[in-house]
C-alpha cells in the first residue's frame, strides 16, 4: 500500500490546493511506476513539486503556495518512507514510540542550540521561529529530503502515523499513552482518540491536525 499525508501552507486556499495536489499527483505517480518503493516515492515526490510549479507558473496568485508531506510505503518487505517538513512519521511498537523521520523546521536546530549551552532550554521551547520550516514542497528546489535507506522491518500489532504538526500540541508521551489505550479497537479509534486529544488541551488558535494512522496486521497486510 502506499500513503500520503501533505499539509499546505501559503493561506488556506492556496495551502489546500497545494496539499491536494501533492497527494493526487503522488498517488498518481507511485501507481503508475515501477521499480523499487524507494525509486517510486522518490519520483512520486519530484513530480507533485514539478506539477506545484506548473500551477504557480500558471497564477500569478498561487505565488508562495506549498506543504509539507510524507509519503509512506508498506508491503511484505516492512516500510519505506519519504518526507520534506515538519509532519511527523511515528511507529508505535510494544508501548513504545519513535518518530521515524527528520524534523525540517527550526525546532531541532533550536534544541541542538540549548543542548551546547548556546541558548536555554527555556529560551529554545519558547522561540517563534521552532515552527519556521526549512524545507517545503513548493514547486522550487526543495532544500532538505528525508528517506528511509533500509525496508522498516514491521511487525503485527504495529501502528505507523503520519500527521500534521498539529499533533505536536500533545507530548510524545501523551501520544504514545493515547495508542496504547485504544490500540486493541484499530486504527480508526485511534484517529478519533489523538484528534479528540489534541482538541482537548484547548490551545486558542489550534494549528490544523490531521492524521492517517496503519495498523499492520500481518506481514502480508495492513
Amino acid at each position: 500500500m502506499v500513503a500520503i499525508l501533505a499539509d499546505g501552507m501559503g493561506g488556506h486556499a492556496a495551502g489546500a490546493l497545494a496539499a491536494q495536489t501533492i497527494c493526487d499527483t503522488f498517488i498518481d505517480r507511485y501507481v503508475k511506476a515501477s521499480g523499487e518503493a524507494t525509486e517510486r516515492l522518490q519520483s512520486s515526490l519530484f513530480a507533485a513539486n514539478r506539477e506545484l510549479a506548473l500551477k504557480v507558473k500558471a497564477d500569478d496568485e498561487l505565488a508562495g503556495m506549498g506543504a509539507t508531506a510524507v509519503g509512506l510505503s508498506v508491503g511484505t518487505w516492512g516500510a519505506h518512507w519519504i518526507s520534506v517538513g515538519d509532519s511527523p512519521l511515528f511507529l508505535y511498537r510494544d508501548r513504545e514510540l519513535v518518530v521515524l523521520n527528520e524534523d525540517h523546521s527550526m525546532a531541532p536546530v533550536l534544541d541542538k542550540m540549548a543542548e551546547r549551552g548556546e541558548i536555554s532550554h527555556r529560551d529554545a521551547k519558547a522561540d517563534g521561529r521552532r515552527h519556521f520550516l526549512r524545507s517545503a514542497v513548493s514547486g522550487s528546489e526543495i532544500e532538505m529530503v528525508d528517506r528511509s535507506v533500509m525496508p522498516l522491518p514491521l511487525s503485527p500489532d504495529d501502528y505507523l502515523v503520519i500527521a500534521s504538526d498539529g499533533i505536536q500540541t500533545l507530548e510524545n508521551d501523551a501520544i504514545r499513552n493515547c495508542v496504547a489505550a485504544h490500540c486493541a479497537a484499530g486504527a480508526n479509534r485511534v484517529a478519533t482518540e489523538l484528534l479528540a486529544a489534541v482538541e482537548a488541551e484547548g490551545i486558542p488558535h489550534q494549528d490544523n491536525a490531521t492524521v492517517l494512522v496503519i495498523k499492520v496486521k500481518d506481514r502480508s497486510a495492513v
